[in-house]
């Protein structure tokens, strides 16, 4: 018997190369282009033992600068904030830590009522009355409500923002590629980057299935027009879809409060760390209307009592997937979700209760609106670019002479700060402006490390 961690030796190659009909292994990559092989040997280290590879390993992480040695500005969908220990402790627990698929209600009540109060406070914070037990993330979740529009409505076009993430829109487009709906981007106004009204009531019409907004948007400003994009697209009967940074609604209106009939975004700050990248945590809820329900992605979690109405209990109530149900009925094919992300979730809102939550929100505008002010008064810089309010990220635009963006996150870098995201690929006519993010992590001392620093920089 072949030990399963040590490679196979050359007989066992031989045999199953012979298997399968090819000479040597370069056959099995014969469908890769020529042009993006490598064309040399992996640099690799010789052989060594586990204390050396723990010595070599470490001595690589200890490149890394943790943020109280380098704060970082960066944000653009996923953001930094304090995940309490607690948080970390709780979802740990392997009732928790495994159970992510809670078929069995009879066994998996603990992590189905954890589930059903992360749909409830999500109800709360957008002012809805139905939410699932979570998606994938932000991207995810907008592609799904693009078909569930569509197929509500029976039609066949779904209007953005020009001013929206490249990669959310890319996955949008491919959800929606199949299922044949157009995606129409609507400019901005220059000046202060809201939604352009006048084309938006052009563009709209009796095939639009949906209007999507973020507010906050990818560029951090918010849409203060919400109550007259609302009444534009129910006038033809067109579903209005909102996408949300959920600890802006500590602060500022749900969207169930000004029409949204659907809403999605990212639950990531909810309690959970970012980790080159992640995890994310889609949020998707909506209106109480049985056409919507029934069209519904994912799953939802019910509260229930036993036969004889002595005992709550917790269940699937809806599991829209197909999985469940007859492959041509069901309306998404999003399978493990991220049921623990989305416990971790209601246990870091519950932690904080609506005052904390507020007071997180308030913490978060408050110390962004302090790194604006204060890098709009250094000569050369602007901040933001767009003339309105703006939550807890803004533009920071270099107007220096011969000083690109790029170079100033250099020097800010030397400087020991972690600079904001580059946006000149995905806006070039915004020219040298990056993305920073500012949240309840950033001290005072942070924030004038970074305006000293930007100072230095742009003399």
């Amino acid at each position: 018997m072949v030990h399963q961690y040590i490679p196979n030796v050359s007989k066992i190659r031989k045999q199953m190369m012979d298997e399968v009909g090819i000479k040597d292994i370069e056959e099995l990559f014969a469908d890769v282009p020529q042009e993006i092989k490598l064309d040399r040997e992996l640099r690799l280290p010789p052989p060594m033992s586990e204390p050396e590879v723990r010595r070599h390993l470490s001595s690589i992480l200890s490149k890394n600068k943790p943020f109280t040695r380098m704060p970082t500005f960066l944000g653009g969908g996923v953001w930094p904030h304090h995940v309490p220990s607690h948080v970390r402790s709780v979802i740990h627990r392997s009732e928790f830590l495994t159970s992510y698929t809670p078929y069995q209600a009879e066994v998996s009540q603990g992590v189905l009522q954890a589930l059903f109060e992360f749909q409830s406070m999500i109800c709360e914070l957008v002012g809805l009355d139905v939410a699932n037990a979570s998606m994938y993330d932000w991207a995810t979740a907008l592609g799904e409500a693009a078909l569930m529009c569509a197929r509500v409505t029976g039609r066949r076009k779904f209007i953005v923002p020009e001013i929206i993430s490249r990669d959310r829109l890319s996955v949008l487009q491919n959800y929606t590629s199949g299922a044949h709906l157009r995606i129409v981007k609507i400019e901005p106004e220059k000046d202060t980057g809201q939604l352009n009204l006048k084309k938006l009531r052009r563009e709209v019409d009796e095939d639009t299935a949906g209007v999507y907004i973020e507010n906050p948007s990818y560029l951090g400003f918010l849409e203060t027009r919400v109550d007259e994009i609302a009444e534009i697209a129910h006038k033809v009967g067109a579903r209005f879809v909102v996408g949300v940074n959920p600890i802006s609604l500590g602060i500022i209106k749900a969207p169930g409060d000004y029409g949204a009939d659907i809403v999605v975004g990212e639950g990531q700050p909810l309690g959970n760390p970012v980790n080159f990248g992640g995890p994310a945590l889609g949020i998707f809820a909506c209106r109480d209307d049985e056409k919507l329900i029934r069209q519904l992605p994912g799953r939802l979690v019910g509260m229930t009592t036993t036969r004889n109405g002595e005992t709550w209990g917790y269940t699937m109530v809806l599991q829209t997937r197909e999985q469940h149900i007859r492959r041509e009925r069901a309306t998404s094919n999003i399978c493990s979700n991220e049921a623990l992300c989305a416990v971790a979730a209601a246990i870091y809102l519950a932690s904080l209760g609506p005052t904390g939550f507020r007071d997180l929100a308030e913490t978060c505008a408050a110390n962004a609106k302090y790194a604006m002010d204060g890098l709009n008064r250094i000569d050369g810089l602007e901040a933001p670019v767009f003339d309105s309010p703006h939550f807890n990220e803004f533009t920071l635009r270099c107007e220096r002479p011969g000083l690109s963006i790029e170079k100033f996150n250099r020097e800010l870098l030397k400087h020991g700060i972690h600079g904001g995201k580059t946006l000149k690929k995905e806006f070039p006519e915004l020219g040298e402006t990056s993305l920073l993010c500012v949240t309840e992590i950033h001290t005072k001392e942070d924030i004038d490390l970074l305006l000293e620093a930007a100072s230095r920089i742009v003399k």
